[in-house]
């Protein structure tokens, strides 16, 4: 494999980078411990309120809420710093902010103020206080174009400082937060110089990513852990089906899994195999190299763990579920402190992410489906009807399979410019990213090693080497863009501005 030029001059000449080699390049001054787990690193910031539109596409309407964001400015620098800028998803900003550790790290470098601003109806950023969630009419003004206008408007007011007039915005995101930031580039050029968008689906959509390259890539990742242990989760959606089909077995099942509801019909059974599911496509996400809290606490290469104890794909049902048990114990039990296992909560309660259900039921459609030949779980075909009726069902909204491709675009997206798109190659949402490069400013960087959004956290003396190189090419593209928007301001106004080296 060719070397990967480490100097933004040279990056010109190889764009989309598939990252083996090591490095030794230091891209910030912010180093952890060597000892020091990442989730020990606690991140301080100020908590300010901005209030924006309800509606910033209507004329008609003139309510406003107050969004949350937060603010470090410990490194910034003179007049003009630069403000990195990450654009949040579905859940509470802060949690983000904590788990987002290389923009913290290459803060110092750059100069640079930090913002974190929180998505509309997350966190603490409720439209309509306790009644955002109470039916559609309140439900309506969650979107993504109305997230991105929010942040529009925050940029501009941060900008509207006399010591900030002419600062460079960077955008950072990972996962929908980075899908944000790709867009608020393409959306708002003239606000944004350029996009950090690690593990960003924005091909993952209808008629773009085809519907069980999700469950592939999830079944891979268990796969490379053991071989059997895809075959045992395979023959557990039977195991599972035979054991519940009696009144006894479902007692037997509720008791050995100690479920804090026990399992009463079908319905329940459904539930709890849809829980399963939403859990082997976290564990496939946070496959991290070291020990996380993110989705929540767990082990280093948690998958391993998980997998460790389904290594015999030839046994009785019971057995077979007495293991399958304790490996997602991994995942939902990881402290040992749990006295019940609840199926019909959210996998990801650190997450806190309810509203995401409103947003693939209107315009977040990402269709999946699942076959049981090329992947690990039960046929599962994707039914937009019964997607669409459910979605109504439950919001009295219908989904718009198209809205997202025709508002951002996703099969010609040649008119963006300055993003950087980054993928692990074990991140089963790198199958709706884009994988090769668009121009000779959007570009792509493939991880082979890299679960969802790795290159985002902080540093770690696990980290492969793939990411700490993906990590400096972030740090030269943010130069470079840094540079290109100081250059015709110095030319016009003579002020002179420090070129970091990074």
């Amino acid at each position: 494999m060719m070397d990967l030029p480490t100097a933004f001059g040279l990056i010109n000449a190889l764009f989309c980078c598939y990252i083996t080699s090591a490095s030794s390049i230091e891209y910030g001054e912010f180093k952890p411990a060597q000892n020091q787990a990442v989730e020990d690193i606690k991140y301080d910031f100020v908590i300010k309120k901005f209030r924006v539109p309800l509606d910033h596409f209507s004329f008609s309407m003139n309510a406003t809420f107050e969004m949350r964001y937060l603010v470090n400015d410990t490194w910034q620098r003179g007049n003009d710093p630069p403000i990195f800028f990450y654009t949040g998803n579905e859940g509470d900003i802060e949690l983000f902010a904590q788990n987002t550790g290389f923009m913290w790290e290459i803060a110092p470098t750059f100069g640079a103020c930090l913002i974190f601003a929180e998505h509309r109806y997350y966190g603490k950023s409720m439209p309509f206080g306790n009644e955002s969630y109470s039916d559609s009419s309140h439900l309506g003004y969650l979107t993504s174009q109305q997230a991105l206008a929010d942040y529009a408007d925050l940029i501009s007011f941060l900008k509207s400082a006399s010591n900030m007039k002419h600062s460079p915005v960077i955008v950072f995101g990972g996962s929908y937060g980075g899908m944000l930031s790709a867009w608020m580039r393409m959306k708002y050029p003239h606000l944004v110089k350029g996009a950090i968008a690690a593990s960003a689906p924005i091909l993952q959509f209808t008629g773009i990513t085809e519907c069980g390259a999700f469950a592939r890539v999830v079944t891979s990742d268990f796969r490379i852990a053991h071989p059997e242990c895809p075959k045992t989760i395979l023959k557990s959606w039977t195991a599972i089906a035979n054991v519940t089909s009696t009144e006894n077995g479902r007692k037997w099942f509720s008791e050995n899994w100690k479920l804090c509801q026990p399992l009463k019909n079908s319905s329940d059974i459904k539930v709890l195999k849809d829980f399963l599911t939403d859990i082997y496509g976290n564990l496939a996400m946070v496959n991290y190299p070291y020990a996380s809290n993110f989705l929540a606490p767990l082990p280093a290469y948690p998958i391993s763990k998980v997998c460790s104890y389904l290594t015999n794909s030839n046994q009785n049902d019971m057995a077979l579920l007495l293991d399958l048990n304790k490996a997602i114990s991994v995942f939902t039990n990881g402290t040992g402190n749990s006295k019940c296992l609840s199926v019909s909560e959210n996998s990801s309660p650190n997450l806190d992410s309810k509203g995401w259900s409103y947003q693939s039921c209107t315009e977040m459609v990402m269709p999946m489906c699942t076959n049981g030949v090329d992947d690990m779980f039960e046929k599962i075909p994707w039914d937009f009807k019964k997607f669409s009726d459910d979605c109504y069902q439950n919001f009295k909204s219908r989904p718009q399979p198209y809205l997202a491709c025709e508002e951002y675009g996703c099969q010609d997206l040649s008119a963006a410019s300055n993003i950087v798109f980054s993928n692990g190659l074990l991140d089963p949402w790198s199958t709706g990213g884009v994988l090769s490069n668009v121009s000779s400013s959007t570009v792509a960087i493939l991880i082979p090693e890299g679960a969802h959004h790795l290159d985002l956290r902080a540093s770690n003396p696990h980290d492969p080497s793939s990411v700490i190189q993906t990590r400096q090419i972030h740090c030269n593209f943010i130069k470079k863009w840094i540079h290109e928007h100081w250059v015709p301001i110095d030319d016009k106004n003579t002020v002179q501005h420090e070129i970091i080296s990074v």
